[in-house]
């Protein structure tokens, strides 16, 4: 199973890039289905669910929406999700979410949920939806023990998730030390799907990573540097990893990869080329 992450455009130009290229040139692909995300403390939540209903009216594909639970309230959530039956969409990926720009803590709506497990029990009580969920294979970086962290993710299965989906990687053995650890020792048995970025540039996936809390091995960073300055040397790079990884991924069973576009076409499908699944 493949499947892509878009986010919504900033300005109406971008949308129509998005709606007459990135998304026909993506589902060229094949994918089982498209998510959506939307910006810090909710600021594109409209927007989202908008795309959301586009994709799966225009475009005739599953269309799944990130739902937060930052800077909302219970009755907030509520009405997200009778606006997204009202649209026909059926399938979220629900998440804690980041602070909104400029505040380095979470805190939770004073009448919302701390944490990701109340909101996708919420989502599963309201009835209807199937959920996605949040893994990371190197641990969430606010929690300093990743074994915490992913006892944290199989909570989020035991309130109700029916998939997991990882952070962005770049060691094959941290996925692999996340999944075996899910399924043996906290016996998780919802598929648990890889987060793939192709890289672009140095200066952004050390950005991306920087946020997210995933390594960047030696043997990478060698390559970014060595490409810090040829942007299209590095996406050739990015090209080059991201099909390597998931061929691993593959020959071990992985149950899918879930490919973070950036809204753009071209890495995704090289590497797709490459796997022969496109």
């Amino acid at each position: 199973m493949v499947s892509f992450e878009l986010f919504p455009p900033k300005t109406p130009e971008a949308e129509v890039k998005l709606l007459e290229e990135a998304i026909p040139g993506l589902l060229a692909l094949k994918p089982a289905f498209m998510t959506c995300t939307y910006g810090a403390g909710g600021s594109t939540r409209t927007q989202t669910l908008e795309i959301v209903s586009r994709i799966r009216r225009e475009f005739e594909i599953e269309a799944v929406s990130h739902l937060t639970c930052v800077g909302s309230s219970r009755e907030d959530l509520a009405r997200y999700l009778e606006a997204a039956r009202a649209a026909d969409i059926n399938n979220i990926v629900a998440l804690r979410g980041d602070p909104p720009r400029g505040d380095e803590t979470f805190r939770p709506h004073p009448d919302g949920f701390k944490y990701a497990d109340e909101l996708v029990a919420f989502v599963k009580a309201a009835g209807g939806f199937d959920v996605a969920v949040a893994g990371y294979p190197e641990g969430h970086p606010e929690c300093p023990d990743k074994h915490l962290d992913w006892r944290r993710c199989a909570d989020k299965v035991a309130a109700g998730a029916d998939v997991v989906i990882t952070q962005l990687f770049y060691d094959n053995a941290d996925f692999f030390g996340f999944r075996d650890h899910l399924r043996d020792k906290l016996h998780v048995t919802v598929p648990i799907v890889a987060g793939i970025l192709p890289i672009l540039s140095k200066q952004q996936i050390e950005r991306f990573c920087g946020l997210c809390g995933s390594k960047i091995p030696p043997e990478v960073q060698v390559q970014l540097d060595k490409h810090a300055d040829d942007h299209a040397a590095c996406r050739r790079y990015g090209v080059e990893l991201a099909t390597r990884m998931c061929e691993d991924l593959i020959r071990n069973g992985v149950a899918g990869l879930h490919f973070y576009t950036l809204n753009r076409v071209a890495s995704t499908a090289e590497v797709m080329r490459n796997l022969g699944l496109a």
